[in-house]
C-alpha cells in the first residue's frame, strides 16, 4: 500500500478509522472441511446456506446474494438469542422458551425454513440435508422444542421480507450525454438494480446516506482518476504491478472473501453459538445494507465506468482526457454504473462492524482467494479496507472517487447498525 494511498484512505475514512475496532482472523475456501473443523451449527449453516445461494442457485454478485445470508442469519440470530434468555435485543421476534431446547435443532430449523422459502427449486435437496442434521439430535423435549423456536424465528423473517422489492425488473438509468452511464461490454448487460429499492435490514432508508457524488467530467479531479486507471487497470498495463494484479483478482473473487472471512472468524476466535449468531448477524446486515445503500446511489448518480469513459473520451468535452477506443480493464465490468463502488460500500460496512464486534483494528489477519489461488495478509481491519480501493482501480473498474466514497457510505452503514442492533439488553 504506497504512502499516498494511505493518507488518502485516511484523510477520507477519518470516521472509520475513529471507529475501528476489530481482531485477528484467517480466510479458508468454503469447504465442507469447515464444518468438521468445528461443531458450531451456526458456522455448518452458513455453510449450506452458501451451498444453496452460490454453488447452486448461483445468485452472484454478493449485494444479490446477500438478502438470502441476511435472511438466514437473521433468523438464526432470534432463536439462539431466545434459548439463551434473550441477553440481546431481538431482531424481530424473541420465541417463548426456557433455555433447555436445542440450539443445535433451533439453528438448523431456522436456516431450512428460510432457505426452503426462499429457493422452492431445491425443495428436495433442503429438505434431505435438514433431515439428516435433525437424525444427529437425539429426540425429546429438547430437539423439539429447538425445531419449535428455529420455526417461529423463521415464520417471522420470511413475513417480514414478503414484497420487499427483491428481484424487481427495474432497470438502471441510461443516458447518452458525457459522464451518463451506459451498458458496458463485452455483454452490455442492463441487471441488478432492484438491489437499490430493496427493502433495507436495518438502516431505515437506502438514501440516508447519500454521497456527493462523482466529480464533474472536465475537472481536474476526473481527469486525474481518469488517467490513474486508463494506466493502472488496463488488461495489457505494463505499469500494474504483480502484487496489484493479485490484489485485483483477489478482490474481485465472485464468490465473496467476506463470506469466509466471517466464518473464520467465528472458528478461530472460538465464538460460541450465541456468539457466532450474533456476529454472522451483524456481518450480514451491515454488508447487505451497505450494499443496498451503494446500488440506490449508484442510480441516484448513474455515473458511466471506466470503459466507456475511456473509449469515448473524445466526446466528454474535457481536453486533458484522450480515447483509447480499444481499452479494455483488467476484469470484466459489472453491469451497473461506477459510483459509488459497491465493493467499497460493502466492505467498509462489513469491517467496522467486525471492528465494532472484536474491539480493535490493528490486528494481523490473512484470507485466500480461490479466484485467484492467493492469499493476501493485513496487518488490520481499516488496512484491507484501504486496499480495497485500490484494488477496484487496478481491475480497471472503478474510478478513484467512487471507491473512496464508498467507503465513507458503507461506514456510515455499518457504524449506524452496530450501535443500534444486536446489542444487550438493557
Amino acid at each position: 500500500m504506497c504512502l499516498g494511498l494511505t493518507m488518502v484512505i485516511t484523510r477520507r475514512m477519518a470516521v472509520f478509522v475513529a471507529f475501528a475496532l476489530a481482531a485477528p482472523l484467517t480466510l479458508a475456501p468454503p469447504t465442507a472441511a469447515d464444518a468438521e473443523v468445528s461443531p458450531n451449527a451456526v458456522v455448518v449453516w452458513d455453510i449450506n446456506a452458501q451451498t444453496a445461494i452460490w454453488d447452486v442457485a448461483q445468485q452472484a454478485p454478493p449485494q444479490i446474494a446477500g438478502r438470502g445470508f441476511t435472511m438466514v442469519s437473521g433468523a438464526v440470530y432470534d432463536a439462539v438469542n431466545a434459548i439463551a434468555g434473550t441477553p440481546y435485543d431481538p431482531y424481530l421476534v424473541a420465541p417463548r422458551a426456557n433455555g433447555r431446547e436445542s440450539t443445535d435443532a433451533a439453528v438448523g430449523t431456522a436456516a431450512y425454513r428460510v432457505l426452503d422459502a426462499i429457493f422452492p427449486a431445491q425443495k428436495d435437496r433442503l429438505r434431505a440435508q435438514y433431515d439428516e442434521w435433525l437424525a444427529g439430535i437425539p429426540d425429546g423435549p429438547a430437539k423439539r422444542g429447538g425445531v419449535r423456536v428455529g420455526a417461529e424465528a423463521a415464520t417471522a423473517m420470511i413475513k417480514s421480507r414478503q414484497n420487499d422489492g427483491a428481484f424487481d425488473p427495474r432497470l438502471w438509468t441510461v443516458g447518452t450525454k458525457p459522464g451518463e452511464y451506459r451498458t458496458t461490454p463485452p455483454g452490455f448487460e442492463n441487471t441488478g438494480a432492484w438491489v437499490g429499492f430493496l427493502k433495507p435490514f436495518g438502516i431505515p432508508d437506502a438514501t440516508m446516506f447519500r454521497t456527493p457524488g462523482p466529480p464533474a467530467v472536465t475537472s481536474h479531479t476526473y481527469t486525474r482518476d481518469f488517467n490513474e486507471v486508463k494506466v493502472l487497470g488496463s488488461k495489457e498495463s505494463t505499469v500494474r504491478t504483480a502484487d496489484q494484479t493479485d490484489a485485483a483478482l483477489w478482490w474481485h473473487d465472485r464468490r465473496s472473501v467476506s463470506w469466509g472471512m466471517k466464518r473464520d472468524l467465528a472458528v478461530t476466535q472460538r465464538l460460541s453459538v450465541l456468539e457466532t449468531a450474533r456476529f454472522y448477524a451483524l456481518a450480514d446486515f451491515t454488508g447487505t445494507d451497505g450494499a443496498i445503500a451503494c446500488a440506490n446511489d449508484k442510480e441516484f448518480w448513474h455515473f458511466w465506468r471506466p470503459v466507456t469513459a475511456i473509449r469515448s473520451a473524445d466526446t466528454d468535452g474535457n481536453p486533458a482526457t484522450t480515447a483509447d477506443p480499444n481499452w479494455t480493464p483488467l476484469v470484466v465490468t459489472p453491469p451497473n454504473p461506477d459510483y459509488p463502488s459497491g465493493h467499497t460500500c460493502r466492505t467498509a460496512a462489513q469491517m467496522t462492524a467486525y471492528a465494532y464486534f472484536f474491539g480493535r483494528d490493528n490486528v494481523s489477519f490473512s484470507a485466500f482467494s480461490v479466484d485467484s489461488g492467493t492469499t493476501r495478509h493485513f496487518t488490520s481491519f481499516s488496512q484491507a479496507t484501504a486496499e480495497v480501493v485500490g484494488a477496484r482501480i487496478w481491475a480497471g473498474i472503478h474510478f478513484r472517487s467512487a471507491d473512496v466514497d464508498g467507503t465513507t457510505l458503507g461506514t456510515a452503514v455499518g457504524k449506524h447498525i452496530a450501535k443500534r442492533y444486536f446489542q444487550p439488553r438493557r
